[in-house]
């Protein structure tokens, strides 16, 4: 009876620690075999210079598409995402304020790590660059003490990623503005020869989530 017993708890040890191994390894390999993670659906926008539109609010004549891949928080906000491959250079997502509210978020395979609103902007203009460290540390050795960059710089956890735009339409009657601002955002790669206009940098650690 004791020989039975001590078979059962073995075989059910055994059952425990193999039954963890395949839920570890299922986890772990999720990012890789997923083709359909938010990172892979938006790097069809890599090639675009403005932002590819996610969610459009409805307006008189266009109503709202029936599904979008990414969470939409309400039906009045415009949604579009701009793709990056730092690998080609540091990402920059410049945007124009107007009377609608604007922000930008930053985003890799693990989610956001950073995001800011127009509240930022300088002049009337936000410019979110995304660079890697090496990146970040050649843009400040670069940069002139005479004209400081006005740039919201930002370290990216990972190479690729992507940064979502959002534009609220707070009124019906705002709403075709809102579709159209998402348009009018431009999101472009940056050379080693670009001049850097000028600001405030942030080295991945201000900003919200």
């Amino acid at each position: 009876m004791r020989i039975v017993s001590l078979r059962f708890v073995y075989a059910t040890l055994i059952g425990l620690v193999l039954a963890g191994i395949v839920h570890i390894a299922a986890v772990l390999a999720i990012p890789i075999l997923s083709e359909k993670d938010a990172v892979s659906r938006a790097r069809t926008s890599e090639s675009l210079d403005h932002p590819q539109p996610i969610y459009t609010v409805a307006t008189g004549d266009d109503p709202s598409p029936p599904e979008a891949w990414l969470p939409i928080p309400d039906p009045a906000v415009a949604v579009g995402v701009c793709a990056y491959d730092l690998a080609d250079g540091p990402m920059r997502v410049s945007a124009r304020t107007g009377a609608l509210s604007l922000s930008l978020a930053a985003h890799a395979r693990r989610g956001a790590f950073y995001a800011v609103t127009d509240q930022a902007a300088v002049r009337g203009a936000l410019d979110l660059v995304i660079l890697t460290r090496a990146q970040y540390d050649e843009a400040l050795a670069d940069d002139d003490e005479n004209d400081p960059s006005r740039d919201v710089r930002i370290v990216a956890p990972d190479t690729r990623g992507f940064v979502v735009v959002r534009v609220i339409a707070g009124l019906p009657s705002q709403r075709p503005a809102a579709n159209a601002a998402i348009q009018a955002v431009s999101c472009t790669t940056d050379s080693a020869t670009d001049d850097a206009p000028t600001g405030k940098d942030a080295a991945g650690k201000g900003g919200g989530r």
